[in-house]
């Protein structure tokens, strides 16, 4: 018996210590997935970077051929505080391209618009989208001579070594091997590299002036006499260069170790030359001059900036990404059987070290990061919500909070678009720059589905660090976005409810004239003002009874005869129409991105998600579409949609080698894609409040066996 007893308790505990996990290899799981490059591929290009800045390379490891990834994923060197803007000599402003609508509420709005009869109303709303734009900083690649081509170079060996936050290249050219390290300093707009080759090739800088175009690598070559670059600070191992381009100016320091020389090549192009057979260099981009300027005629400055070394900036950089993968939350796919999860793994480890380096800076990211203008570089507050709330889910809130920082300093542009429009509390733009200034659009200004971004993303910050600190840091803007949501709502006498009117949801091929409570804003409005509410009782403030009315009776999600959701209560023809089955499928999230409420019936949602997988004009979605699509899976209990959704063979779900999401020619990436694929990884994982199904998003037939570490369910 007492043989039996101990039989017994040791297949208890062995089963017992079965469920424990071992903890991830998290270096070995970076390391499988670091990007490979052996040959020049226009869509293959590696960045580094640190949030606020980010250098993109060929497979030189520096900015070689730019030209030859001109149309690809280019070579841009850009900064958050890197604009600039074309003189105006109309001196357009921006009351020019106002126009005013009435929607209906008992006031007239005024919203910022494109024009598209010929005068100055045109002229204005086009000089005030294409300014400011996004400067393209400088070239800075190697000077192999004007006759090298790509061609010529061969055996390519690139690694992108995620783990450590460094590019090592290596290649040949007329028998010199040449071997190239590229890092970027993590606190500092600077890269340093290392080349190791007889050949002593030079390092050239170059500037462009900018093109100032939609969507572009922002280099103009043909128009050296627009701006200037002059060495303003040299000795030895160190120079200063002035950029002036109309009144943006700024500059580039550089150092060097080891014997070399700088040479003005032509206008707005120097060679650093070396002596030796290695050379290590440091550049560093900033808005002022990295000295001291003696106000003389002319000035004279005076260098007081000692760059760090490229062994300096290498190991910060070490440290830095070492830690980031410490101390962030990991998946491993690698226990999986099902032949997806290798690739599945390969998109998140990816996504992660892009949008770090692109998306995570003192400003909103542009949809492009730090890779190349679009939308002239400026950026978009609806999408803000898809590049950073895996931030805070994948243990790095420090990353989101940085950004939304930004908000406070824009509070009163944001205020005066709300009271303009007749509405109260802030009503954050839609496509914009640092300083908050609202784009004119026919489209953007009529969005509302960037307003409860702030309060979700606020809720985020604060699930992982509740603290006073947190409250009293944001909730303020918490309550004057919420303030404007409930002003923005109208109440139906008739009906006794609230609803929305007067605006482009989500799915933008819906206008605003005629939409009528598009069910994605609906469960948002509902989540945001019930949040904002809680974070009053958290400030020891009573809740707003008004508030409180709006939330009770706001409208339920329309259907229609077969019980399936419509794009709009008003949109009968939603499954008739290719208009609305179009573009996003915004009303999946209106269940996934935010939690179940009283508004849905689960089993109308279910027979909605069914009809979209079937039937959607899947052609016509973005990157984001895709985990939308698999967080209303993961939700709704249908685990095998979740996955086949992030990994659906379709052209905007395409993810190239270096990680990047494609959606087109103009869109060679697209960071919202990966943002949403690591949110809804998260809520796959750890679920969200209240679920007790372990993975909730991954099939549970054996051969999904993700672990993971350090992630936070979702609301």
């Amino acid at each position: 018996m007492k043989k039996l007893f101990y039989s017994l308790l040791a297949v208890v505990l062995a089963a017992c210590g079965s469920e424990k996990q071992a903890p991830i290899d998290r270096e070995a799981l970076v390391a499988r997935n670091n990007p490979q490059v052996s040959s020049f591929d226009s869509l293959a290009s590696l960045s580094v970077g640190n949030g606020e800045f980010a250098f993109t390379v060929d497979a030189t490891g520096l900015q070689t051929f730019p030209s030859v990834y001109k149309k690809g994923v280019p070579l841009g060197t850009q900064s958050q505080w890197g604009w600039h803007s074309f003189g105006n000599p109309n001196k357009y402003k921006p009351e020019e391209y106002l126009k005013e609508h009435d929607f209906g509420r008992g006031h007239k709005e005024i919203y910022a618009c494109q024009f598209k009869e010929d005068g100055r109303q045109k002229e204005a709303s086009n000089w005030y989208r294409m300014n400011p734009h996004r400067l393209h900083l400088g070239i800075v690649g190697l000077e192999l001579g004007d006759d090298v081509k790509t061609s010529d170079i061969t055996d390519i060996a690139q690694t992108l070594d995620m783990w450590n936050g460094v590019i090592n290249s290596h290649f040949t050219l007329k028998g010199n091997a040449f071997d190239v390290q590229t890092v970027c300093h993590p606190q500092m707009d600077m890269i340093s590299a290392s080349i190791t080759s007889p050949a002593r090739a030079g390092v050239k800088l170059h500037f462009p002036y900018p093109t100032g175009a939609h969507a572009d690598d922002a280099c103009n070559w043909d128009a050296n006499n627009k701006h200037t670059t002059d060495i303003v600070f040299e000795n030895a191992q160190s120079a200063v260069l002035k950029r002036t381009l109309d009144s943006t100016v700024y500059y580039v320091s550089l150092r060097w170790e080891g014997k070399a020389s700088l040479k003005e090549k032509s206008a707005n192009y120097f060679v650093l030359t070396p002596a030796e057979d290695k050379l290590a260099f440091s550049c560093k981009f900033t808005s002022a001059f990295p000295g001291t300027v003696f106000e003389s005629e002319p000035a004279v400055y005076t260098s007081a900036d000692t760059l760090p070394t490229f062994a300096e900036t290498l190991a910060a950089g070490n440290s830095y990404w070492n830690n980031f993968w410490k101390n962030g939350a990991a998946v491993d796919f690698s226990h999986c059987t099902d032949p997806r999860a290798k690739e599945l793994e390969r998109r998140v480890v990816l996504s992660q070290y892009l949008l770090a380096i692109q998306s995570a800076g003192s400003v909103p990211p542009q949809e492009t990061g730090l890779t190349y203008n679009s939308w002239f570089g400026k950026f978009h507050l609806e999408m803000i919500w898809w590049h950073q709330a895996w931030q805070a889910l994948w243990g790095h809130p420090e990353l989101l909070d940085r950004t939304l920082g930004w908000y406070e300093t824009v509070e009163p542009v944001a205020r005066e678009i709300a009271r303009r429009q007749g509405f109260d509390g802030v009503r954050w733009m839609k496509m914009t720059d640092p300083s908050g200034t609202e784009a004119p659009s026919n489209v953007g200004s009529f969005l509302i589905w960037q307003q409860p971004h702030f309060i979700y993303l606020a809720e985020l910050v604060y699930r992982a660090n509740p603290s006073d600190e947190v409250i009293k840091k944001y909730n303020h803007l918490v309550q004057e976005t919420a303030k404007f949501m409930y002003s923005f709502a109208t109440y139906d006498e008739f009906h006794g409810r609230f609803i929305l009117k007067g605006a482009i949801p989500a799915q933008e091929t819906l206008r605003a004239a005629t939409t009528i409570n598009p069910p994605f804003e609906l469960s948002y409005w509902h989540y945001a003002m019930n949040v904002a509410q809680q974070w009053r009782e958290r400030a020891g403030e009573k809740r707003n009874l008004e508030w409180d009315e709006m939330i009770d009776k706001l409208s339920p999600l329309a259907y229609n005869e077969d019980s399936l959701y419509l794009a709009a209560e008003n949109a009968v023809d939603t499954y008739k129409d290719i208009r609305f089955t179009s573009d996003h499928m915004a009303v999946l999230g209106s269940v996934g991105i935010l939690p179940m409420n009283k508004l849905i019936r689960a089993d109308y949602m279910k027979n909605t998600l069914h009809w979209v997988w079937d039937n959607w004009n899947w052609g016509k979605t973005w990157g984001w579409d895709y985990p939308m699509t698999a967080m209303n899976a993961t939700r709704l209990g249908e685990p095998e949609k979740a996955v086949g959704a992030l990994l659906m063979d379709k052209r905007t779900n395409t993810y190239l080698l270096n990680g990047h999401n494609y959606q087109d020619g103009r869109l060679r990436c697209y960071l919202p894609g990966n943002g949403g694929l690591l949110t809804a990884v998260a809520l796959m994982c750890a679920g969200w409040d209240g679920c007790e199904v372990k993975n909730p998003g991954f099939p549970q037939d054996g051969t999904w066996d993700v672990r993971w570490e350090g992630l936070k369910p979702m609301p």
